[in-house]
């Protein structure tokens, strides 16, 4: 399967808003409260956020095919002292969101997104990538291994008064 991923623009906001809703609670524990993944989508997921995040230089927010994924880059320091501690290399950006609908995941399109987000931080001259992933969700565990990444470390992640156990995974690029 041939999958187009480009970078998004200020246009997709809504779009984006939409596909955030359909795929955020399949990152989420077993427990989580739907009002919870409803608030964090309803802040953090909102068009007018993904109108901020296309607006700021230090993100990138790609999209696979016809919103059938995106991903978001963070080309900041980790805040979390506990992620900042766990890393390895510098420079390094985070994997803040990489998410695919359910009925495309294991054909192809979450690769291709990942080889394109991991091409695009290359080139930009980091180190390593990083991101937070769910200790329960093991479908993400695997895809994430099978990309490079590897447990650094562990952090916490908040949804509504939930606190969730994330891995700390990152990926070195290899140095000529």
């Amino acid at each position: 399967m041939s999958v187009t991923v480009r970078k998004a623009v200020a246009a997709d906001a809504p779009a984006l808003h939409d596909l955030a809703a359909a795929t955020f609670a399949l990152a989420c524990p077993p427990g989580t409260i739907q009002r919870d993944i409803d608030a964090f989508v309803g802040t953090q997921l909102s068009v007018g956020r993904f109108g901020e995040y296309l607006a700021n230089p230090d993100r990138e927010v790609l999209i696979a095919g016809d919103f059938l994924g995106y991903t978001m880059l963070v080309y900041e320091e980790p805040k979390d002292a506990d992620v900042a501690t766990a890393l390895t290399a510098r420079p390094t950006v985070e994997l803040s969101k990489c998410y695919v609908v359910a009925d495309q995941h294991g054909g192809g399109v979450g690769s291709a997104l990942m080889a394109a987000t991991l091409d695009s931080a290359r080139r930009r001259g980091v180190a390593a990538v990083w991101l937070g992933v769910n200790q329960e969700n093991g479908r993400a565990n695997r895809f994430y291994e099978k990309h490079g990444f590897h447990i650094v470390g562990t952090k916490r992640f908040l949804v509504g008064d939930q606190e969730h156990d994330d891995y700390t995974r990152e990926r070195r690029f290899e140095r000529d």
